[in-house]
């Protein structure tokens, strides 16, 4: 059976497996786990604190520093979009395209290595080649930053990593990074006709929403001259607003969830400091009405931007497996960041289209799949 042939089986399987981020994956990771030892990798299964969830690292080659990571996350997004034509978790051909959730972000991909993994053991390998699957990307890449906390504690620091999110094929160096937050406001409540025995979380919520909305036009103004970002500046969105119970009642709870998505670092740095500060204002208002008020910015997740590099060994490699005249950058983030903080040099590059993730229909085309498997079947070369 050819890799292409392998490819589309596995991808099916993978597809059957229903890993939505608020699911365990535990079958797909000890599924895999089993496949990849049976091929002869050293495989650790690294499993969260609720058991429910875990990372998958294995391993082909000696065991030692270097080598190269390839990387993709196994949860995936909810298929409760209600224009499905099929069932979402099971794969279907239609057009050489192979329709079902995750079937491009990024279980594509994830197939694709997965079909190239006897070859992998079949090299006689220089330096190791390493599987990551992760958890939760899809909510906060909480799974990545447990793997690399995990490989920080072994030393484990590998050199390269490939990371499949759909691009095309494209290979990207750089992309934002993704904060998410939710802030939550908690007045007292009372009726509409004596507003001023209540705190009415909506109001002070209003303002806070204003106060983002201020920001995000600054950030709007200081886009770096030379940022290779579509758009060039650091965004903020406010994704969601819930308050109140009915229009004659004081709402004693608010919550504004929302998002940024720097350019810099220090993007990062400073709306956080101008937004706690104003928070701090809006909290010393309420106390003083009520001491028993609160506002509270809770972490959702951040994950840092992928930073281009002047020298990317990752990217050299890539370009020259895929015909790339160069790379390119994103906005949409995935867990290279994380790698990066390892003095990993990274790339995404993957089959599949991100217009079609997060949608009814999802699909990954064939020759998207026969691109990536000749860019994995290229590695060789580099690493044996």
């Amino acid at each position: 059976m050819d890799a292409m042939h392998r490819t589309e089986g596995l991808l099916g399987q993978l597809i059957a497996y229903p890993t939505v981020s608020a699911d365990s994956n535990r079958g797909l990771i000890d599924w895999a786990a089993d496949h990849l030892t049976h091929l002869g990798a050293r495989c650790e299964v690294m499993q969260d604190d609720t058991g429910t969830k875990a990372n998958l690292w294995a391993t082909f080659g000696p065991e030692e520093d270097g080598g190269l990571v390839l990387s993709g996350h196994s949860d995936v997004v909810p298929a409760e979009e209600p224009n499905w034509t099929s069932d979402p978790f099971t794969m279907v051909e239609r057009d050489d395209n192979l329709y079902g959730r995750g079937s491009c972000d990024m279980k594509g991909f994830i197939a694709c290595v997965m079909a190239m993994a006897p070859e992998f053991a079949g090299w006689e390998l220089k330096k190791p080649i390493h599987i990551a699957l992760t958890y939760d990307e899809e909510v906060g890449c909480y799974g990545a930053r447990d793997l690399v906390a995990a490989l920080t504690q072994k030393g484990v620091r590998p050199a390269m990593a490939l990371l499949g999110e759909p691009t095309l094929m494209r290979v990207i160096d750089g992309h934002k990074g993704c904060c998410e937050y939710t802030t939550h406001f908690h007045g007292r409540e009372g009726h509409a006709s004596a507003p001023d025995k209540g705190v009415n979380a909506a109001s002070y919520a209003t303002r806070y929403a204003s106060k983002l909305l201020s920001l995000e036009a600054e950030l709007r103004g200081r886009a770096p001259a030379d940022s290779p970002f579509d758009p060039p500046w650091s965004t903020i969105n406010i994704g969601r607003i819930t308050a109140g119970a009915a229009r004659n009642v004081i709402a004693s709870q608010a919550e504004i969830e929302w998002e940024m998505r720097p350019v810099t670092p220090r993007d990062t740095v400073q709306v956080l400091a101008e937004i706690d500060r104003y928070g701090a204002e809006l909290l010393a208002e309420m106390q003083a009405r009520d001491p028993a008020a609160n506002v509270l910015r809770e972490v959702i997740g951040e994950v840092a931007g992928l930073v281009p590099e002047d020298r990317n060994r990752m990217a050299e490699i890539a370009c020259a497996l895929t015909g790339a005249n160069g790379c390119d950058v994103v906005s949409f983030g995935t867990e290279a960041g994380l790698f990066q903080s390892l003095g990993t040099q990274c790339v995404v590059c993957g089959p599949g289209s991100i217009e079609q993730a997060h949608r009814a229909d999802e699909f990954v085309a064939r020759s998207e799949l026969a691109a990536c498997l000749d860019m994995l079947a290229g590695v060789q070369r580099y690493m044996v």
